[in-house]
């Protein structure tokens, strides 16, 4: 989308079958042709010839006349203006508009793409656009428009590709018109100084290649990546070429016999299917020397079987399986599970007999390994096109194309691209949404877990419970609880895999708080910002609390309360979130906010207009005994009397104040149930509480050790006469050999 550009000094990128041997165009006679070929109204230019033949061999009635005028309306537009190379600016829209022609694209995507920088670089407006050729077109003319630096200085990139993925969210043709723009302003990169050369590069790395990967179009992930790695490891590159070339100069080429050997076991089987040799391109074979050390000659392509019908694949399957050695390890089916970006083929790989092994000087040696693709034509035209091949995605689908598989099907709005259309809008500023943005592409591969409805949920892969939580509740995640995961209670750190069911349990309090140890396990971008502005919005009263108990209680040789349970409760106590109590080394198994206990309600304090609050170190609850001691801001604590806290303040000379306990039965308590370990008994002892009608504020559990385990529930009792019967209660839990009240 930009004049600075012309043929690159670089890169050759391998042959694919793909294009089937099409000649790369020549810009400069393409140029001229621009300038000189007829344009009359009853014919079409010369100019745009090429892209004509391409477009007929996908769609054969499709009507030409947008094409026409798109292509007059660029040429005047852009006549005068140059590429750096020299070339008019035109060759620019035609080659880009060539590549989604080859691709498959209809044909307003090609009216589009030729008019895609009519509004960037001349004076032409998007209401002209909008009255000549549509809506459709219009919004995709707009979709790919930069914005400008002169209003957004050095945030005009970032805004631009977010307005561009927003607009790819309304339309994802939007984002192949970009595709294929980035890969012709590489393939000609070469006139730019090597420093934005590396710049570009690495936003083409960062940010196109992932996109281009997340919607399928492997033609251009592939050349694109070649590209780049052309221009950022250019030492690499070179070694890698070499071996290519290598390899071509051979007179022995193992994958041919193998290739022929396949035609005849599936000749045999009377099952009709093309066989076809496909290279890797430089940067796949540079994956495969970096992980394999020597190449061997099989090592530098894959053997590509097409079909007609699904049910043929697995049948050629089971022929090559039955008649060569399979490797067991290496088959993957992506039909019957197709990957998040439509990606539909079976993998699989059969080891070469003794005589088929590619050595110098002929020696056989075992071990080289085949790899083969089996899929149908329209596989294999969606995994190189991507979106691009799905034509007009918003027509009515014909019944063949009707898709079930919910999230992952919909080429209109896949799921990665609905859940960064989400976290983009809470991105503060454009820094964060872009560093953000690369994060977020980073992580290429995704998975599917199930809700217990049956419904599902698409997740990035390392995607943690927390992360499920945001992505089905959004900001109502800060009220959960906890997790189930396939039907055993879980932490909230757990990741997840594919195929796993989640069930997140949530509380009820409005007022909840997400705990900073969350932003540990967020993976995702919609976690890790709605977590960062709550708590950026709402610090905890809790935490402030508890760090004044813990200065004042120092000073006096006092280390009660590290925790900062809950704060010293006014009149009318304020909501606060709740943390974990127990052992420092305790894993969070979820914390919700539960409201405070009215404690001025509990307790009766023999100090005017004193705030009381309970200790979090011995938590007592009616009917202990206990006793008070003042702390900083007049709040007094109070504790249990064989509290080891107590006998600490009063040899520091601490006064005590006189409690006891009021009319309100409710009460809050942490206990500590040891057990043996065992398959869910995480679960079984949550029911246990659950019976005896007493919320769970939080837990905490304890790793393993020596199959023991220490789980701390901190508890709100309605009624603290019930305490003696919840702790029999736990206790009869099989594998439970002890539950007490919890000590400094």
């Amino acid at each position: 989308m930009s004049a600075d550009a012309t043929n690159p000094a670089a890169p050759v990128a391998p042959a694919e079958p793909r294009r089937r041997a099409r000649p790369r165009i020549d810009l400069r006679r393409l140029g001229r042709a621009a300038l000189l070929g007829p344009a009359t109204r009853d014919r079409l230019p010369d100019a745009i010839s090429h892209v004509v033949e391409a477009h007929r061999a996908h769609f054969p009635d499709a009507d030409l006349e947008p094409l026409r005028r798109a292509y007059l309306l660029a040429e005047s537009s852009h006549r005068g203006q140059l590429r750096k190379s020299g070339e008019p600016y035109i060759t620019h829209p035609l080659a880009v508009t060539l590549i989604l022609a080859e691709l498959g694209a209809e044909t307003t995507t090609l009216t589009a793409s030729l008019l895609h920088d009519t509004v960037e670089d001349t004076d032409v407006t998007l209401e002209q656009v909008g009255e000549e050729f549509g809506e459709e077109v219009r919004y995709l003319v707009d979709g790919v428009t930069k914005l400008e630096k002169v209003d957004y200085g050095a945030a005009a990139e970032p805004e631009t590709f977010r307005k561009m993925l927003v607009a790819t969210g309304n339309d994802v043709r939007v984002m192949s018109i970009k595709l294929a723009d980035r890969l012709h302003n590489m393939r000609t990169l070469g006139v730019m100084r090597p420093e934005k050369q590396k710049r570009i590069a690495k936003v083409t790395r960062d940010v196109l290649i992932p996109l281009a990967e997340r919607l399928g179009v492997q033609a251009l992930k592939t050349e694109l990546e070649d590209l780049v790695f052309a221009v950022l490891h250019p030492e690499e590159y070179a070694r890698t070429r070499e071996l290519i070339a290598e390899n071509a100069a051979r007179p022995h080429d193992p994958l041919a016999e193998v290739a022929e050997q396949v035609r005849g076991v599936l000749r045999e089987a009377g099952l009709t299917a093309e066989v076809l040799i496909r290279p890797r391109h430089f940067v796949s074979v540079h994956r495969v020397a970096r992980k394999r050390g020597r190449l061997r000659g099989c090592d530098f392509g894959r053997l590509l079987v097409l079909v007609n019908e699904d049910a043929d694949c697995y049948a050629v399957l089971g022929e090559l399986h039955t008649c060569m050695t399979p490797i067991v390890s290496e088959f993957k089916d992506f039909i019957a599970v197709p990957k998040f970006n439509l990606y539909q083929s079976l993998h699989t790989a059969v080891a070469l007999p003794r005589d088929h092994a590619d050595t110098p000087g002929g020696t056989p040696v075992d071990g080289e390994v085949v790899e083969i693709l089996i899929r149908t034509h329209r596989m294999h035209k969606v995994a190189e096109a991507g979106v691009v091949a799905l034509g007009n995605p918003y027509a009515p689908p014909s019944e063949e194309q009707s898709a079930g598989d919910g999230e992952r099907a919909d080429p209109t709005r896949p799921g990665w691209l609905s859940r960064l259309l989400e976290w983009q809008r809470a991105a503060p500023d454009p820094d964060t949404f872009w560093s953000t943005l690369r994060e977020d592409l980073a992580q290429d591969r995704e998975i599917t877990v199930f809700r217990p409805d049956g419904g599902t949920l698409g997740l990035p892969e390392g995607a943690t419970c927390v992360d499920a939580a945001y992505a089905l509740y959004g900001e109502d995640a800060h009220a959960c609880m906890g997790a189930r995961v396939n039907g055993r209670l879980a932490t909230l750190s757990t990741v997840l895999k594919d195929g796993d069911t989640v069930q997140l349990l949530m509380g009820q309090d409005p007022a909840s708080e997400p705990s900073r140890e969350w932003l540990e396990h967020a993976r995702t971008p919609t976690a890790r910002i709605a977590i960062q502005r709550r708590l950026a919005a709402r610090p905890s009263p809790a935490e402030n609390a508890g760090n004044t108990e813990i200065e004042n209680a120092g000073n006096a040789g006092n280390a009660e309360d590290k925790a900062g349970t809950a704060a010293p409760a006014p009149a009318t106590p304020a909501p606060s979130r709740a943390t974990d109590a127990g052992p420092p080394r305790g894993r969070d198994f979820g914390a919700a906010a539960g409201a405070a206990p009215r404690e001025a309600s509990v307790l009766v304090v023999d100090r005017p207009r004193a705030n009381a609050r309970l200790a979090g170190c011995c938590t007592p609850v009616p009917p202990d005994g206990i006793t008070g001691f003042v702390v900083r801001g007049g709040v007094v604590t109070v504790h249990r009397v064989e509290c080891a806290t107590v006998a600490r303040m009063k040899s520091a000379g601490r006064a005590e104040v006189d409690v006891r306990w009021g009319d309100t039965a409710a009460c809050r308590v942490t206990l500590l149930a040891e057990s043996f370990d065992r398959p869910h008994l995480l679960a079984d002892l949550t029911e246990a509480i659950a019976r005896e009608g007493v919320e769970i504020i939080s837990a905490t559990v304890s790793p393993p050790v020596r199959q023991h385990v220490r789980h701390t529930y901190t508890l709100q009792l309605p009624d603290a006469a019930g305490l003696p019967s919840l702790m029999r209660a736990m206790r009869n839990v099989p594998g439970v050999y002890d539950v007490s009240r919890t000590q400094p």
